[in-house]
């Protein structure tokens, strides 16, 4: 059976997005991936941009509010940012909380090829901590070891 992911970031624009994508184009036979956000906007077009620069297609993708998971039961419940981790509420029912923070690539200004460099730049932090996180089947979280397959 899939473990189901919800990565949380404040607007669900960028960050949890990409996470979303790159954990069911990875590793989508072992995962369920969902993300959302504590005050949901839009999906930002230069996220999907940059997905789609390495094949990933997110276009589809919509920022979702955290209230629409309430009474889903997940494996690991991941924010993605400070924010969502200073003010998502406690989810009931996940296994593991884990919190990894990305620089907000929403933030970049300047030229379009100055704000996709920032982009191009979190997506592929974000993919290295994926393949790192849930590519491997043990890792640390909160100073102890916990092999995924008999976290439960």
């Amino acid at each position: 059976m899939k473990k189901k992911v919800l990565f949380i970031c404040t607007h669900n624009s960028a960050r949890s997005q990409m996470a979303e994508g790159f954990l069911k184009t990875l590793f989508g036979d072992r995962y369920e991936a969902y993300s959302a956000g504590t005050h949901p906007t839009k999906v930002n077009p230069y996220a999907i941009k940059a997905m789609a620069e390495i094949g990933i297609d997110i276009s589809n993708h919509r920022s979702k509010s955290i209230e629409e998971f309430r009474g889903v039961r997940f494996d690991y419940v991941v924010t993605v940012c400070d924010n969502a981790k200073e003010n998502c509420p406690f989810l009931p029912g996940a296994k593991v909380y884990l919190h990894k923070s990305f620089k907000d690539p929403s933030e970049a200004k300047g030229m379009e090829e100055e704000i996709m460099r920032v982009f191009r730049r979190i997506r592929d932090e974000i993919k290295n901590w994926i393949e790192e996180t849930f590519g491997t089947k043990t890792y640390t979280i909160h100073n102890f070891s916990v092999n995924k397959n008999q976290a439960s």
